[in-house]
């Protein structure tokens, strides 16, 4: 199915033959034809990092150099170190210069993974590099001039960053260029069985053995399942099934009880924190802890919220019924009902 898609071999690598991502492929090759610097969203696991290399292979960089720097994986002594390199004598260990990424990637392509991990002061020295093309190594007063192309990514929403004071807003639109959102895999269920496939083969041949057969019940699980993991999560699952198989399909007692809706959803700790993300947490949990059996899962979640949203109200409200009333738009009555319906007389 993969072969089919006609694009180019640098993309070819990406599985996924649905809208989304074909929108995704679309957008690489336009973005990749230019200069300007690439701005990379998504949750983790969706596959920013191959998405950057690609963009690099098909660009007129392309036989340059490719350098990917995880910013959050560095303390911010070793992170403006490692990208702007330094001299000898500028700290205690160094003990010789060093070039940095930037320099490194002179002529190519220099993927900055984790963009909102960066501090203040470095994210400073970066909007200088991107607006300048130059900067100086730790500890030299020489000016160094580069011609390297930046591809950030970020698996945070970089506004809500900018607003709560932990991002600059002008690197943020100095960044903001070319943006390419790369869809979580909850938003393109069509494209699992070709990952699956993809997996089976890749694990099995490293496994030295025969692929599996995917069974329609284990499909029909992880499809209903949210992948708060995206990819990386569907990966190390089929992985999982592929070692713990005994027999010659992939049946669905191979998934974790949580893919099956057997165990509370383990949900992302790296997502943003929007009303609609939390909302979208609440749903599969609820849903997660029920048996399948039940007629009344719109009632059960609907007033879980109900009751909470009350109960906050009422506090801020410091239990007068008349004010919590008018701020929720409801009837006193009808307060008053909820209120002993959910047994919530003590904050009132």
């Amino acid at each position: 199915m993969n072969a089919v898609i006609d694009r180019p071999p640098a993309l070819a690598g990406i599985i996924g033959a649905g809208e989304a991502m074909l929108n995704v492929f679309r957008t690489t090759e336009r973005v990749a034809r230019s200069s300007a610097t690439v701005l990379l969203l998504g949750e983790t696991g969706t596959g920013k990092e191959l998405v950057a290399r690609a963009i690099h292979e098909l660009s007129p960089r392309g036989s340059g150099p490719y350098i990917r720097v995880n910013c959050g994986a560095l303390s911010e002594s070793l992170l403006e170190s490692e990208l702007f390199g330094h001299v000898k004598g500028a700290f205690t260990s160094a003990h010789e210069n060093r070039t940095g990424r930037f320099e490194a990637a002179h002529g190519g392509t220099l993927f900055l993974d984790e963009i909102n991990s960066m501090s203040f002061p470095l994210q400073v020295k970066l909007l200088r590099v991107l607006q300048e093309q130059e900067f100086e190594r730790v500890g030299d007063t020489r000016t160094i001039t580069v011609d390297t192309r930046i591809v950030a990514a970020t698996n945070r929403e970089l506004l809500v960053e900018v607003e709560e004071g932990r991002f600059r807003e002008d690197l943020y639109y100095r960044l903001n260029v070319l943006p390419i959102f790369l869809p979580p895999l909850r938003e393109r269920t069509e494209d699992l069985p070709e990952l699956i496939d993809h997996f089976i083969v890749k694990y099995a041949a490293e496994n030295h053995c025969e692929p599996l057969k995917l069974t329609d019940e284990a499909l029909d699980a992880m499809k209903t399942y949210a992948w708060p993991g995206n990819v990386r999560e569907l990966e190390n699952y089929v992985e999982r099934a592929v070692v713990m198989a005994l027999g010659p399909e992939f049946t669905a007692d191979l998934l974790p009880p949580h893919v099956r809706g057997l165990s509370p959803i383990r949900l992302g700790i790296s997502k943003s924190r929007t009303l609609d993300s939390i909302c979208e947490e609440l749903v599969n949990l609820g849903i997660a802890q029920q048996n399948g059996d039940e007629t009344d899962l719109y009632q059960q979640i609907v007033s879980l919220v109900e009751k909470q949203l009350i109960e906050q109200t009422l506090k801020s409200c410091h239990g007068v019924q008349t004010k919590t009333a008018t701020r929720l738009g409801i009837n006193r009555n009808t307060l008053h009902k909820k209120i002993e319906e959910y047994g919530l007389s003590e904050d009132s």
